[in-house]
């Protein structure tokens, strides 16, 4: 057996934290790696077609080898199409002085060719409520800001309709206009979904007025087009007992329940949908983060969809999830939210998504896609601290383990277990012992992957950890080891940023330079590595809340 260490030069020098060894046995498939990571979602609407909208929706689409999934809020909400923070509007739906609708799909189409021209694919998210057909209509738009009470943002958008059957025809007419111009095949890949979290004042009506809606909706939906995908119900926090009670009493309607439409048993679903946040929190100065919350409530919504048996192989989409709730909530208004710029929400962001297809498969579940809602705040300060992906068009470290989810090979491989935390133990405890190093890996017909974290939920500093990787099954007796890296040194524009002393007014040599370091970025220059008797091993320090991935590539 060959040992290499084309990068370390330290590895025995650090006692603090044991060598941690990782085993990758190629031989020992455990399925596909399903690209669930490549779906995203956002607030505000309006920002797809803005300038560094677009540019980031263009590097999104570009890190992916399938399409993307997109999903925003508002496509319904009456208003000029201005973007503000937890806000947008497109004017798709009002009424005459008589009543009589009036439909205008500009904005909407806005929205949905900046998607399809990038090849990405839209969650056509059916919400909020036109201010036309709002049970209480007054106010309507609201001016919320960082720092303000959340619930200012609960306004006439969030009722019930005061006419479902109008509702239903703005449906129809909707998925409808979407055929005919951008045809049917098209349509059929798209997601389409009632509402978001309508266990919370997102909806302001009973759970029986959303489960009305829904069969109203649904109805409308497959009457334009009887392919077309519908879901829902977007509950968040299925840990939470009151979330339950809505999911299931949901559950219960698709099942069972008399159709408010058609008076038979049930109701038209094809996917299943909810949220899942995890909980940070400031302790003695420095952020805590809870990635356990997130995934006991990530598991708890499957073990609901599993209680279901006709409805337990439907894909599962988690439609946001996220170390926690607010991502408009900036750092200077909520200290907790202080991992957003930096390598934490990296590490974080690859470690738990190993842990969903875990669950996931634990559970006996299709978990399809789990959406980052994270994207950017057009016009605000530098790093700011909002949960998005870059600011002001320079990319953030966290896009970069997408990046690194991107170059992952198809099929998943097993990692032995041994590691000092599975996903049982993060689950139930979190990270809050010692430090989580483990790894996710894949393989292709000439290429294998291993992405490896160092994760903490407390972010402090802490020793470089000794890793070394054993990875067997491989052919031939070499390969080729590109090894990324997102560390402060690598794939980090924010420490780069905060060495130029923080500009708020970047000069564009400056711009130039945090978006070369917001790109991923190589740990040295690829290299040889030798194999023998079909194993390699690979040594290297990592960082704490650094990530790497390990690629490897032969003839």
């Amino acid at each position: 057996m060959i040992s290499c260490t084309p990068f370390s030069s330290t590895f025995a020098q650090d006692k603090t934290i044991k060598p941690v060894h990782i085993e990758v046995d190629l031989t020992r498939e455990k399925g596909p790696l399903k690209p669930i990571w490549a779906w995203f979602g956002y607030d505000e609407p309006n920002y797809t077609y803005m300038k560094d909208g677009k540019k980031l929706l263009t590097e999104i689409a570009k890190l992916s080898k399938v399409p993307v999934y997109v999903r925003v809020h508002s496509l319904l909400v009456t208003g000029d199409g201005e973007a503000a923070l937890k806000w947008g509007s497109t004017n798709a739906y009002t009424e005459d002085a008589q009543g009589n609708p009036i439909y205008n799909w500009t904005i909407v189409d806005k929205i949905v060719d900046t998607f399809i021209e990038r090849g990405m694919k839209p969650i056509a998210q059916i919400g909020f409520m036109p201010e036309a057909l709002s049970t209480k209509p007054q106010p309507y738009r609201h001016h919320w800001k960082p720092g303000d009470n959340y619930n200012d943002i609960f306004v006439g958008w969030a009722y019930p309709p005061k006419d479902y059957n109008k509702w239903a025809e703005l449906v129809y007419q909707w998925v409808r206009h979407s055929v005919e111009k951008c045809g049917q095949k098209e349509v059929e890949s798209w997601y389409w979904e009632l509402w978001n979290e309508p266990n919370i004042p997102y909806w302001k009506g009973t759970t029986e007025e959303y489960i009305k809606l829904y069969d109203y909706t649904a109805d409308a939906v497959k009457r334009a087009l009887p392919t077309a995908r519908i879901g829902g119900p977007e509950v968040t926090g299925p840990g939470d007992k009151n979330s339950q009670k809505f999911f299931r009493a949901f559950m219960d309607h698709v099942v069972n329940g008399k159709n408010y439409v058609t008076g038979k048993t049930g109701t038209p679903i094809d996917f299943i949908t909810y949220h899942a946040k995890g909980a940070p929190k400031l302790v003695d100065g420095h952020v805590q983060m809870n990635m356990g919350t997130q995934l006991r409530d990530i598991d708890k919504g499957f073990e609901i969809v599993a209680s279901y048996p006709t409805l337990k192989n439907l894909p599962i989409i988690i439609g946001e999830s996220d170390p926690e709730g607010c991502a408009a909530c900036s750092e200077d208004y909520s200290p907790q939210n202080a991992y957003r710029n930096g390598t934490m929400y990296s590490s974080y962001t690859a470690a738990s998504f190993a842990r969903k297809y875990d669950l996931a498969q634990a559970r006996g579940v299709n978990l399809a896609g789990a959406v980052t809602w994270a994207f950017e705040f057009e016009d605000q300060a530098w790093f700011r601290g909002f949960r998005d992906l870059a600011t002001n068009g320079v990319d953030k470290p966290v896009l970069n383990v997408f990046r690194m989810f991107g170059k992952m090979p198809e099929t998943r491989v097993e990692v032995k277990s041994g590691l000092a935390y599975d996903y049982v133990r993060v689950r139930d405890k979190s990270v809050r012992d010692e430090v989580d190093i483990n790894a996710l890996a894949s393989k292709g017909t000439k290429s294998v992957a291993v992405m490896v974290w160092h994760y903490h939920d407390d972010n402090l500093p802490g020793s470089d950890a000794p890793v070394e990787v054993k990875v067997t099954g491989l052919p031939g007796k070499t390969v080729k080891l590109t090894h990324y890296r997102i560390d402060q040194k690598h794939s980090n524009s924010y420490e780069v940023w905060k060495q130029m002393g923080s500009p708020q007014s970047p000069t564009a040599a400056q711009i130039t330079q945090l978006e070369k370091a917001g790109q991923l970025q190589s740990l040295g220059a690829p290299s040889r590595v030798k194999v023998t008797k079909g194993e390699t091993v690979l040594k290297f320090d990592l960082p704490r809340q650094g990530v790497s991935l390990l690629q490897l590539r032969w003839e």
